[in-house]
């Protein structure tokens, strides 16, 4: 059928304006697509365009951003990842007491009786953004090709274990070196050609148990000068260094500089000096961190002190009757800000300033994994009665972590610190 001229030309005047309509329609949905991908941008809570608040511009807790950068604008959008508080999370956590095969029965709270589950439904939440999930995926990629060492006592070992587990999501370690007495250990990802070590020591510095009538006594001669070359000869070809140590100091224990006896800690002895905590433990870091300053042999090492992990003994200690029995976390007016081990963790602090300005002269790294102010706040998250070790059995364990639990935290911010450190954003 043939259409008349009129007729035609109503007809493709009203296909126009349909191409016109259709065509303002998609110019809309663009520009609406385009300011919804400018205020995710804008608004999106990521730690590098957050600006926090004026009395944490200046914090020295942390590893910085990058230093080679140095502007003013990256300084001003610095988020402050160790001043926070706990929030519920019910996911809990990535692992369980049975899908992780490698926790130890001392920090296998589940296993041995704890019922509660509460404990594990919390995570950090840093008051200027937010910090996420441990991501196994993402931090493998970072380490690929990577050493990483937990450098201290067994509460270091304690956060080694827990990236094990964390880590156990992705890949599953070939357990390749392991000392006569599981002090010194290694762990390798083939996958990511990565590896993880344990290089245990007490003190950090030379450490020398007195012996008396025989016996070992539990009281040590420290040299808080001389380092102790157990763990300080397997530095070299690390690349990342979490050092951590201080629950060795709290007992009878007699400290040395430059080969001369200087006094005591909790001797309570005529004529000699109880220094306390604070003096030897800002003289050991001080010895650690200028080790590593005047090493050539680490030259690429990123050094992070993690800082004093409080315990949680209530009505007792250790050997007398001391427990822990609560089942969630206190508030920040619960928790003591003011006590010893905040002088300890402020110690440690201003020591590992003191490095990462000097370092900086040099091209070495250092920087703090704060994590005392949220674990002050976490006397629930410990053993307490539910663990299984021969050597401390009856006692009530209020120093270490269960496995999972909030020392997964330490992880958490250590994946956001390296990534920092990085260039790369630790959002998921």
């Amino acid at each position: 059928m043939k259409l008349s001229l009129p007729t035609a030309l109503q007809k493709l005047h009203h296909h126009r304006k349909e191409k016109h309509v259709g065509r303002g329609v998609l110019f809309l949905f663009c520009l609406l697509a385009i300011y919804l991908f400018i205020f995710f941008i804008l608004y999106s809570p990521n730690p590098f365009r957050v600006r926090p608040p004026k009395d944490l511009q200046q914090n020295t807790t942390s590893i910085r951003p990058n230093d080679n950068k140095g502007s003013e604008e990256e300084a001003e959008y610095y988020c402050d990842l160790f001043k926070g508080r706990w929030i519920k999370d019910l996911r809990g956590p990535l692992y369980s007491n049975w899908s992780c095969r490698t926790i130890p029965d001392s920090k296998n709270c589940g296993k041995h009786g704890r019922e509660d589950v509460d404990y594990l439904k919390w995570r950090w939440k840093p008051d200027g953004c937010d910090l996420h999930r441990f991501d196994p995926k993402s931090f493998l990629r970072i380490v690929n090709g990577k050493k990483l060492a937990f450098i201290g006592d067994s509460v270091a070992r304690n956060q080694l274990e827990s990236l094990l587990c964390l880590l156990s999501h992705e890949e599953t370690p070939t357990d390749i070196y392991k000392d006569s007495i599981d002090r010194f250990r290694t762990w390798y990802f083939p996958s990511h050609n990565f590896t993880l070590m344990i290089l245990w020591s007490k003190f950090l510095v030379v450490g020398e148990e007195r012996v008396i009538n025989g016996s070992l006594s539990g009281v040590y001669d420290l040299h808080l000068d001389r380092i102790d070359q157990n763990w300080a000869s397997k530095l070299p070809g690390v690349d990342y260094a979490i050092i951590s140590d201080s629950h060795w100091f709290f007992r009878k224990n007699y400290i040395y500089e430059g080969g001369k006896f200087i006094g005591c800690i909790f001797c309570n002895e005529p004529n000699i000096t109880d220094y306390g905590l604070a003096f030897p433990i800002r003289r050991v870091f001080r010895t650690v961190l200028q080790y590593i300053n005047d090493s050539k042999d680490c030259k690429d090492l990123l050094t992070l002190v993690r800082t004093f992990s409080p315990a949680h003994f209530e009505n007792g200690s250790w050997n007398n009757g001391g427990h822990c029995n609560r089942t969630s976390p206190f508030s920040e007016k619960e928790a003591n800000f003011e006590g010893t081990e905040w002088e300890l963790r402020s110690v440690q602090v201003e020591e590992v300033e003191k490095a990462r300005v000097e370092g900086k002269k040099i091209g070495k790294k250092f920087g703090a994994l704060d994590v005392t102010r949220a674990m002050l706040m976490r006397p629930d998250g410990h053993p307490g009665a539910h663990w299984n070790n021969k050597w401390m059995e009856g006692y009530n364990d209020c120093v270490h972590w269960c496995l999972p639990g909030p020392v997964d935290s330490w992880n958490d911010l250590l994946m956001a610190v390296v990534s920092r450190e990085n260039g790369a954003s630790f959002l998921i």
